[in-house]
Protein backbone atom coordinates (compact mmCIF):
# COMPACT_ATOMS: atom_id res chain seq x y z
CA UNK A 1 0.00 0.00 0.00
CA UNK A 2 1.04 3.58 -0.87
CA UNK A 3 0.23 6.65 1.26
CA UNK A 4 0.22 9.98 1.55
CA UNK A 5 -0.86 10.80 5.07
CA UNK A 6 -1.95 14.95 5.51
CA UNK A 7 1.08 15.84 3.23
CA UNK A 8 1.71 19.56 2.89
CA UNK A 9 4.39 21.23 0.06
CA UNK A 10 5.01 24.18 -0.94
CA UNK A 11 8.51 25.08 -3.13
CA UNK A 12 8.87 27.75 -1.24
CA UNK A 13 9.07 28.12 2.35
CA UNK A 14 7.19 32.11 2.01
CA UNK A 15 4.88 31.10 -1.11
CA UNK A 16 1.69 29.60 -1.43
CA UNK A 17 0.83 26.04 -0.46
CA UNK A 18 0.91 23.94 -3.44
CA UNK A 19 -0.73 21.14 -1.77
CA UNK A 20 -2.38 20.96 2.20
CA UNK A 21 -3.19 18.19 3.88
CA UNK A 22 -3.63 15.52 1.12
CA UNK A 23 -4.35 11.82 1.72
CA UNK A 24 -4.11 9.11 -0.89
CA UNK A 25 -3.88 5.38 -1.07
CA UNK A 26 -3.10 3.20 -3.66
CA UNK A 27 -3.82 -0.30 -3.08
CA UNK A 28 -1.45 -3.76 -4.76
CA UNK A 29 -2.40 -5.23 -8.14
CA UNK A 30 -5.07 -2.05 -9.11
CA UNK A 31 -4.87 0.91 -10.85
CA UNK A 32 -5.98 3.43 -9.07
CA UNK A 33 -5.97 7.13 -10.72
CA UNK A 34 -6.09 10.82 -10.18
CA UNK A 35 -8.08 12.97 -12.00
CA UNK A 36 -8.15 16.44 -12.63
CA UNK A 37 -7.46 19.44 -14.90
CA UNK A 38 -3.77 21.39 -15.11
CA UNK A 39 -2.53 23.28 -12.08
CA UNK A 40 -3.80 21.28 -9.39
CA UNK A 41 -0.35 20.05 -8.28
CA UNK A 42 -0.54 16.59 -9.58
CA UNK A 43 2.97 16.58 -10.79
CA UNK A 44 4.11 17.42 -7.68
CA UNK A 45 2.09 15.33 -5.50
CA UNK A 46 3.51 12.17 -8.33
CA UNK A 47 7.06 13.46 -7.72
CA UNK A 48 5.95 13.23 -3.78
CA UNK A 49 4.73 10.38 -4.06
CA UNK A 50 8.07 8.53 -6.18
CA UNK A 51 10.19 10.48 -3.21
CA UNK A 52 11.31 13.33 -5.71
CA UNK A 53 10.82 15.57 -3.19
CA UNK A 54 9.76 15.68 0.45
CA UNK A 55 7.09 16.95 1.80
CA UNK A 56 6.84 19.87 4.53
CA UNK A 57 4.35 18.61 6.51
CA UNK A 58 2.64 14.97 6.81
CA UNK A 59 4.32 11.57 5.16
CA UNK A 60 4.57 9.19 2.02
CA UNK A 61 5.18 5.46 3.13
CA UNK A 62 4.75 2.84 1.32
CA UNK A 63 3.51 -0.55 3.84
CA UNK A 64 3.66 1.66 6.59
CA UNK A 65 7.64 2.23 6.48
CA UNK A 66 9.49 5.63 4.38
CA UNK A 67 10.51 5.28 1.01
CA UNK A 68 14.30 4.52 0.93
CA UNK A 69 16.67 6.89 0.52
CA UNK A 70 19.37 5.05 -1.85
CA UNK A 71 19.26 2.08 -4.33
CA UNK A 72 16.73 1.50 -6.95
CA UNK A 73 13.47 2.92 -5.55
CA UNK A 74 10.62 0.31 -5.09
CA UNK A 75 8.60 3.45 -6.48
CA UNK A 76 9.17 4.36 -9.58
CA UNK A 77 7.82 7.74 -11.93
CA UNK A 78 7.04 7.63 -15.50
CA UNK A 79 6.24 11.51 -16.71
CA UNK A 80 4.78 12.76 -19.95
CA UNK A 81 8.10 14.15 -21.51
CA UNK A 82 10.54 11.30 -21.03
CA UNK A 83 13.00 13.26 -22.69
CA UNK A 84 12.86 14.90 -19.43
CA UNK A 85 14.05 11.66 -18.09
CA UNK A 86 17.06 10.35 -20.32
CA UNK A 87 20.39 11.72 -19.89
CA UNK A 88 21.10 13.33 -23.57
CA UNK A 89 24.66 12.57 -23.14
CA UNK A 90 24.06 8.90 -23.14
CA UNK A 91 23.05 6.74 -25.66
CA UNK A 92 19.64 5.06 -24.55
CA UNK A 93 21.16 1.31 -24.09
CA UNK A 94 22.80 2.77 -21.25
CA UNK A 95 20.12 4.67 -19.96
CA UNK A 96 17.82 2.04 -19.63
CA UNK A 97 20.85 -0.65 -17.78
CA UNK A 98 20.89 1.99 -14.79
CA UNK A 99 18.05 -0.03 -13.99
CA UNK A 100 19.36 -3.58 -15.49
CA UNK A 101 19.00 -6.06 -17.66
CA UNK A 102 16.24 -5.34 -20.08
CA UNK A 103 14.86 -8.46 -21.03
CA UNK A 104 13.80 -9.15 -24.55
CA UNK A 105 10.31 -10.18 -24.28
CA UNK A 106 9.40 -6.63 -22.33
CA UNK A 107 11.09 -5.15 -25.41
CA UNK A 108 8.75 -6.68 -27.59
CA UNK A 109 5.93 -6.11 -25.80
CA UNK A 110 6.53 -2.74 -26.00
CA UNK A 111 7.87 -2.62 -29.93
CA UNK A 112 11.73 -1.33 -29.10
CA UNK A 113 13.82 -1.77 -32.04
CA UNK A 114 17.49 -2.97 -30.83
CA UNK A 115 18.79 0.16 -33.10
CA UNK A 116 17.48 2.40 -30.51
CA UNK A 117 19.76 1.30 -27.85
CA UNK A 118 22.50 2.73 -29.99
CA UNK A 119 20.97 6.41 -30.50
CA UNK A 120 20.86 9.26 -28.55
CA UNK A 121 17.39 10.20 -27.02
CA UNK A 122 17.17 13.31 -29.43
CA UNK A 123 17.18 10.73 -32.29
CA UNK A 124 14.42 9.70 -31.54
CA UNK A 125 10.35 10.39 -31.46
CA UNK A 126 8.35 11.36 -27.96
CA UNK A 127 6.85 8.05 -28.48
CA UNK A 128 9.45 6.22 -29.17
CA UNK A 129 11.42 7.68 -26.10
CA UNK A 130 8.54 6.92 -23.78
CA UNK A 131 8.38 3.46 -24.47
CA UNK A 132 12.17 3.26 -23.34
CA UNK A 133 11.11 5.07 -20.28
CA UNK A 134 8.37 2.81 -19.62
CA UNK A 135 10.84 -0.43 -20.21
CA UNK A 136 13.16 1.14 -17.56
CA UNK A 137 10.82 1.50 -14.80
CA UNK A 138 9.50 -1.91 -15.49
CA UNK A 139 12.90 -3.10 -15.51
CA UNK A 140 14.18 -1.83 -12.01
CA UNK A 141 10.71 -4.35 -10.98
CA UNK A 142 9.36 -1.61 -9.32
CA UNK A 143 6.26 -2.29 -6.49
CA UNK A 144 4.93 0.90 -7.60
CA UNK A 145 4.41 2.57 -10.73
CA UNK A 146 3.10 6.31 -10.84
CA UNK A 147 1.90 6.94 -14.46
CA UNK A 148 2.18 10.71 -14.72
CA UNK A 149 0.08 11.55 -18.33
CA UNK A 150 2.16 8.84 -19.41
CA UNK A 151 0.33 8.61 -22.87
CA UNK A 152 -1.41 11.43 -22.99
CA UNK A 153 0.71 13.23 -25.97
CA UNK A 154 0.79 9.85 -27.86
CA UNK A 155 -0.72 8.41 -30.74
CA UNK A 156 -3.67 5.97 -30.31
CA UNK A 157 -1.44 2.86 -30.67
CA UNK A 158 1.51 4.08 -29.06
CA UNK A 159 -0.99 4.68 -26.16
CA UNK A 160 -2.54 1.18 -26.27
CA UNK A 161 0.62 -0.61 -26.63
CA UNK A 162 1.79 1.26 -23.06
CA UNK A 163 -1.33 0.60 -20.94
CA UNK A 164 -1.88 -2.83 -22.45
CA UNK A 165 1.84 -3.66 -21.06
CA UNK A 166 1.06 -1.99 -17.91
CA UNK A 167 -2.27 -3.94 -17.37
CA UNK A 168 -0.42 -7.44 -18.01
CA UNK A 169 2.02 -6.40 -15.07
CA UNK A 170 -0.41 -5.39 -12.85
CA UNK A 171 -2.50 -8.95 -13.47
CA UNK A 172 0.65 -11.15 -13.30
CA UNK A 173 2.78 -9.18 -10.54
CA UNK A 174 0.30 -7.17 -8.40
CA UNK A 175 2.05 -4.47 -9.08
CA UNK A 176 0.30 -0.91 -8.42
CA UNK A 177 -0.35 1.57 -10.63
CA UNK A 178 -0.94 5.39 -9.84
CA UNK A 179 -2.38 6.85 -13.04
CA UNK A 180 -2.57 10.82 -13.06
CA UNK A 181 -4.70 12.52 -15.59
CA UNK A 182 -7.32 14.64 -17.18
CA UNK A 183 -8.13 11.85 -19.67
CA UNK A 184 -11.80 10.57 -18.74
CA UNK A 185 -12.02 8.34 -21.16
CA UNK A 186 -8.40 6.59 -20.97
CA UNK A 187 -8.77 6.17 -17.06
CA UNK A 188 -12.70 4.92 -17.76
CA UNK A 189 -10.77 2.15 -19.74
CA UNK A 190 -7.34 1.31 -17.30
CA UNK A 191 -8.41 2.19 -13.93
CA UNK A 192 -9.98 0.51 -11.00
CA UNK A 193 -10.90 3.22 -8.84
CA UNK A 194 -11.02 7.20 -9.97
CA UNK A 195 -9.96 9.87 -7.19
CA UNK A 196 -11.10 13.48 -8.40
CA UNK A 197 -8.27 15.51 -7.53
CA UNK A 198 -10.37 18.54 -6.69
CA UNK A 199 -11.62 16.29 -3.74
CA UNK A 200 -8.18 14.70 -2.55
CA UNK A 201 -6.55 17.46 -2.76
CA UNK A 202 -7.56 20.88 -1.05
CA UNK A 203 -5.50 24.41 -2.22
CA UNK A 204 -4.05 26.27 1.47
CA UNK A 205 -5.76 29.08 2.32
CA UNK A 206 -3.78 29.77 5.11
CA UNK A 207 -0.68 32.63 4.84
CA UNK A 208 2.72 31.89 3.91
CA UNK A 209 4.27 31.73 6.93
Amino acid sequence: MLQADEVSFRYDEHGPWVLERVSFAAAPGRVTALRGPSGRGKTTLARLLAGYLSPDEGRVSLDGAPLPSSGVSPVQLVLQHPEHALDPRWRLGRSLAEAGTVGQPLLDDLSIDAAWLSRYPNELSGGELQRLALARALTARPRVLIADELSVMLDAITQAQLWHTLLRHVREDGLTVVAISHDDELLAVVADEVHDLDAALRTSTRAAA
